[in-house]
């Protein structure tokens, strides 16, 4: 693995992960509800997601699911429809009795990490993307550790960039001010979540 071919993927990494989309609606949506701990889980467990996508796609996972129409049609329909279903339950939020806005709500390990993980399972988008981002660092003579590294390198990136974001976030001076607005906030992140749906559906119907 040269250096200059790692700082590519690096360099091309940190601007997948830094862009705003689904997966940092995700993210800010369980830090919000669930603290700082259920925000570093679904960062972890959506780093996790995207090492498994780029390892697969690497040895040519990506490059079937792109040559078979129907396979990344139904994942492309899937993934709208997951994000259509997490944008319902946020715009149906309410406000529970319990909660004054000063504490988290207690969340389990189970549900950040199944809504980080599936976020990206559920995007085709990010094989695409690692397909067309390792067909330029990746060849014949790529060893079995090279591979691994870069698919590493990408797990690490994604991991770390919302690991950051999900500390921010959850700074008592700006969570507390978060929490008071829970409700309404999670009704924003519903929005967020229904357009990035509704987008992917228009473009679904325009490849169709």
């Amino acid at each position: 693995m040269a250096l200059t071919t790692w700082l590519t993927v690096v360099t091309i990494c940190v601007l997948g992960a830094i862009s705003p989309g689904p997966s940092l609606a995700i993210v800010l949506k369980q830090t919000l509800s669930g603290g700082r701990r259920a925000g570093m889980i679904t960062a972890a467990a959506h780093g996790l997601g995207v090492g498994i996508y780029a390892f697969v796609s690497i040895l040519g996972l990506a490059a079937v699911i792109t040559a078979s129409p129907d396979v990344f049609l139904l994942l492309q329909w899937s993934g709208a429809a997951y994000l259509a279903w997490l944008g319902i339950k946020g715009l149906l939020a309410k406000r529970q009795p319990q909660d004054d806005g000063l504490h988290p709500v207690l969340s389990t390990t189970t549900k950040p990490a199944r809504e980080g993980f599936l976020v990206v399972l559920l995007n085709p988008k990010i094989a695409v993307f690692f397909l067309a981002l390792f067909s330029q660092v990746v060849g014949a003579d790529t060893s079995l550790p090279g591979k691994l590294g870069y698919a590493a390198t990408a797990m690490v990136i994604d991991a770390g960039w919302y690991t950051i974001v999900a500390w921010l976030f959850s700074n008592p001076r700006w969570l507390q001010t978060l929490r008071q607005k829970a409700v309404w906030a999670e009704r924003i992140f519903g929005v967020i979540l229904v357009g990035l749906a509704g987008r992917m559906v228009a473009r679904i119907i325009e490849g169709v």
